[in-house]
């Protein structure tokens, strides 16, 4: 049994093709949807798709303690989590998602992010560049050469057996972003391994303003800083330089020169946003407040 959760918000224009898709797939699969409160029709058309409904007030959203809450009304075996934009490509994504699980020493899997048809040239290189089409298991062996990115993890398209998603704590409660990736720190500090499985794809791609990305990586960097555990593991940020130049490679090899000063600001975006975050607690909060409250972060 295959459970499917999914946090919705105002999703009325997504939530049909979603629950429409899911229901094309080769595995059946329970489905829950967990909504903040909408102020549209997004909980009648997940109904009327034959979707379990959870609704909440928006206040108490986050992204562990929602997903912590829906798997509690979970029947299923293992859980998968998608978000509301995110749409299976073919009717074998949740199988192909779910079949490294039958290995005893796999936790949990992840798919692969495909960007859709038109998103912007630098959205379509971060997909490709974080997803590729080459399958991977990560474990404890990885960390020397991987550093933190063995425990990248995206609750985007992903499934945990449940039965260990419990023993591992589940997901961590209040926290800003990264709840998949702490869970899998855990899991693989642990022992056991995740699986990156590149047969299972959805669309899915942003269209991040620049003030879209520095709040982004300034909810990173806050995360990061709330489980500096993490840090631990760090190996410098060779891994952003890599980005950065494999993108401005990219770009020229398409003929699309003008978006490289847009990637160069955008560059400079996310990395004042991840470094304001990683410092938020030493920064005076006359300064702070103008990006979030000193109080509530």
């Amino acid at each position: 049994m295959i459970s499917v959760v999914i946090p919705s918000l105002n999703a009325e224009a997504s939530i049909g093709a979603l629950l429409s898709g899911l229901g094309t797939q080769s595995h059946r699969c329970e489905v829950i949807v967990i909504d903040s409160s909408s102020t549209d029709l997004t909980l009648n058309i997940a109904a009327q798709h034959g979707a379990r409904t959870i609704s909440i007030d928006r206040d108490f959203f986050n992204h562990g303690g929602t997903r912590n809450r829906a798997v509690a009304q979970a029947s299923g075996d293992i859980v998968v989590f998608l978000t509301q934009d995110a749409f299976p490509l073919d009717r074998n994504c949740i199988e192909n998602l779910v079949r490294p699980l039958d290995d005893p020493e796999i936790v949990a899997s992840y798919g692969r992010q495909i960007p859709y048809r038109d998103a912007r040239p630098p959205e379509q290189f971060a997909r490709l560049f974080n997803y590729p089409d080459k399958p991977m298991v990560k474990g404890l062996q990885d960390l020397s050469e991987l550093g933190i990115k063995t425990f990248f993890f995206s609750n985007v398209c992903s499934a945990i057996k449940i039965k260990e998603f419990k023993e591992l704590g589940e997901f961590p409660e209040n926290i800003i972003m990264f709840e998949d990736m702490v869970f899998a720190a855990k899991a693989i500090l642990r022992g056991y391994k995740i699986a990156y499985t590149p047969e299972a794809k959805v669309f899915h791609s942003h269209d991040f303003s620049l003030k879209q990305q520095f709040r982004r990586y300034l909810e990173a960097g806050i995360s990061l800083h709330n489980n500096d555990w993490l840090l631990r593991y760090a190996t410098g940020n060779s891994e952003g330089a890599r980005f950065l130049k494999e993108e401005v490679v990219y770009l020229a090899k398409k003929g699309q020169y003008h978006w490289i000063p847009y990637i160069l600001a955008e560059s400079v975006a996310k990395y004042v946003g991840y470094w304001l975050g990683l410092h938020y607690s030493s920064l005076p909060c006359r300064i702070g407040k103008s990006l979030f409250s000193c109080d509530n972060v």
